[in-house]
């Protein structure tokens, strides 16, 4: 149902606002449970996990190994530079530690974020929709990553930013967004495939290739694939990269892992969590399927099946794919425009029990013993 004409239309920064106050939600609830634990919620955004190896990037540089009791070496290479970059500079800007400096630039990265996301949505669906898919993202089950010094907010700003500049044919833009991203993740491959694939769908439709595509095309591997050269150099290898994300259990292995976790589930002595697990396959297929159905442009399309496909195709712990799967926000359109077409009386409500499903599954996890 369209807004009612008296009011004006929704914005980006109703998004913003809408995306604050649900993630706003998720860290009042992470604090509370924090404190009847007699934990530090802080330090569990902003010291645990991969946050720490990207504050000793950014205090040391690169070069840090540990040997696991197996005798695998997880190396600090595995982790793209942009935001140990980020992270130094703003400490030495701002005068605070590199871990505070990664949660204000995961933060800030968060909003720009919510903004390109709302920007992708109001051009394929409409600015209600475009608002309802930024919050949507806010209330992602994964979502309480979004607040911690981690690289999902940055990647998927660079990435939203990104195709939203091809939308309008902003091919530079693209591409160096795209090379921001390929700083960022890994996953930014999936990003490189949309620019590319749909430039060559443009190319050939119009039978010519203007100096700013080719030149956006140029541009949107070199993040990746300059940082994938710097470690083959530092190790002297040509392969060094794969090599050291091998290391860490995060070779790609076509899905063969996620099948045998699977498998191992469904035989083991509680079937019903294998049953689970293929559901919720089952359903991201489903999704999938939808965003075909819904005709989606081809750039959002293929960069979302892309993430898919790299989130379950390598040999990553299991608990970590839906994180991997975060930043392909389109995947949530189908049910923003569904839910877009609501009235506020009834999306208000809705949105707000997913941002408090949400932030208890958040809390849940954050102060549990395992990363997300």
């Amino acid at each position: 149902m369209s807004p009612r004409t008296d009011r004006p239309p929704p914005s980006a920064v109703t998004a913003l606002w809408g995306y604050a106050a649900v993630r706003a939600v998720g860290l009042v609830i992470l604090a509370v449970a924090a404190a009847v634990a007699g934990e530090d919620a802080l330090h569990r955004l902003k010291g645990r996990w991969d946050s720490v190896w990207y504050v000793r990037i950014a205090e040391h540089g690169y070069g840090h190994e540990v040997t696991l009791p197996d005798g695998s070496v997880h190396s600090d290479l595995a982790f793209f530079p942009l935001l140990p970059a980020l992270e130094r500079g703003l400490s030495e800007v701002a005068r605070i530690d590199a871990a505070t400096a990664g949660l204000v630039v995961s933060w800030a990265a968060s909003l720009a974020a919510a903004w390109g996301i709302y920007a992708v949505g109001e051009r394929v669906a409409g600015r209600r929709a475009g608002v309802v898919l930024a919050v949507l993202w806010g209330v992602y089950p994964t979502a309480f990553v979004q607040s911690m010094a981690y690289t999902e907010t940055l990647f998927t700003a660079f990435a939203a930013w990104s195709l939203y500049a091809v939308l309008r044919g902003r091919w530079i833009w693209a591409g160096v967004l795209c090379a921001g991203a390929g700083l960022t993740r890994p996953s930014a491959a999936a990003l490189v495939a949309a620019v590319g694939v749909t430039a060559l769908v443009t190319a050939v439709r119009e039978r010519r290739v203007p100096l700013r595509m080719a030149a956006g095309v140029l541009l949107a591997p070199l993040g990746w694939l300059g940082y994938v050269v710097f470690v083959a150099l530092r190790r002297g290898s040509a392969t060094a990269y794969f090599e050291v994300q091998a290391a860490w259990g995060n070779s790609v292995d076509g899905g063969v892992a996620l099948a045998r976790f699977v498998w191992r589930n469904l035989t083991g002595p509680v079937p019903l969590a294998g049953v689970g697990l293929c559901a919720a396959l089952a359903l991201v297929g489903w999704v999938v399927w939808l965003c075909v159905r819904q005709r989606q442009p081809l750039p959002v399309l293929v960069y979302t099946v892309g993430i898919v496909v790299v989130s379950l195709v390598g040999a990553a712990y299991f608990g970590s794919r839906p994180r991997l799967m975060m930043p392909a926000f389109p995947l949530l359109l189908p049910a923003a425009v569904a839910l877009a077409r609501l009235r506020d009386r009834t999306v208000v409500p809705v949105l707000a029990g997913l941002a408090a499903a949400s932030g208890a599954y958040g809390a849940f996890t954050l102060l549990g013993a395992g990363p997300p």
